[in-house]
């Protein structure tokens, strides 16, 4: 299904654009029995062998690219950011040269059949092809990439995939949610990291409402400057906000930090509420009435 719908976006526009430069007459001119000289069995099973070839030669590359890229953290979102396009690329040439090389058909007969077989497919399939169109536009525009955190409704994970159809995300909870392209087009996207490694994190901490805020925001800034998953060239950041639950009021502790890796957000998050909450009760600052 993959091939071809790359087969049909390739030569849908080029097909629209030269439909009606085409003469009239020309589908007169064109032989029957070309058909079946062009489209001769041993062709086929040429095609077929080379359809094979690329396929695992593509799947195998971009397997090796993604271990390549899960070994250096640096370049890991560089590199899964350019397998999509690698993909399409080498499926747009696969495309190109079998119809020139091995079949090499009259240009007036190609326009023909390909008009043909866009109509029928364009009424057949208009979902799929807004998906299509959906997925070429994030390639241009490229909201996200390969290895970005975005978040889509309810839905929030790392993208593992931008395919021409939809695209797969992986949640915290290392579920596969596959988003077609034509809902990405038209949402509200939020991306954490917008193709850099690091990313802000923010750790929430639910503290009394007479809690000494000035102390507290001692021990969180040096909780998360010694913490394994700091990144230390962006600002730590302590914010306390007022908020009542069940008519009664406590304190919001926010802690905004950036960690170096995104994959990091998560334990950097777990690592600040064990290690603030535990130096409060040592320090006395807190008593475990408080956190009930």
């Amino acid at each position: 299904m993959k091939f071809i719908t790359i087969l049909f976006f390739t030569f849908f526009v080029p097909i629209l654009c030269t439909a009606d430069i085409l003469p009239k007459d020309s589908i007169l001119k064109v032989d029957p029995m070309d058909f079946f000289v062009i489209f001769s069995l041993s062709k086929i099973l040429w095609t077929l062998f080379f359809f094979v070839v690329v396929y695992i030669f593509i799947t195998l590359f971009t397997k090796l690219l993604g271990f390549f890229a899960e070994k250096s953290a640096k370049v890991r979102i560089a590199i899964k950011g350019f397998i999509p396009i690698f993909r399409i690329t080498l499926w747009t040439l696969f495309i190109v040269v079998i119809i020139k090389v091995i079949y090499s058909p009259p240009k007036e007969m190609l326009l023909t059949a390909l008009a043909s077989v866009a109509i029928a497919v364009g009424f057949a399939t208009q979902d799929l092809l807004k998906n299509i169109f959906g997925g070429i536009m994030l390639l241009f525009d490229r909201p996200f990439k390969v290895g970005d955190k975005i978040k889509v409704g309810e839905n929030y994970g790392e993208v593992i995939n931008i395919g021409l159809r939809a695209t797969r995300i992986v949640t915290p909870d290392d579920s596969m949610v596959v988003v077609p392209n034509m809902n990405l087009m038209n949402t509200s996207v939020s991306n954490s990291n917008f193709g850099e490694l690091y990313c802000q994190v923010v750790a929430h901490i639910i503290l009394p409402i007479d809690a000494p805020m000035d102390k507290i925001r001692k021990i969180a800034i040096e909780a998360a400057q010694v913490s394994r998953y700091i990144y230390l060239n962006k600002p730590i950041e302590v914010l306390f906000t007022n908020k009542i639950y069940q008519r009664k009021p406590f304190l919001d502790m926010q802690l905004k930090a950036y960690v170096m890796d995104i994959r990091y957000e998560f334990g950097f998050k777990s690592d600040m509420t064990e290690i603030v909450i535990k130096e409060l009760l040592t320090k006395g600052i807190l008593n475990r009435d408080d956190l009930d």
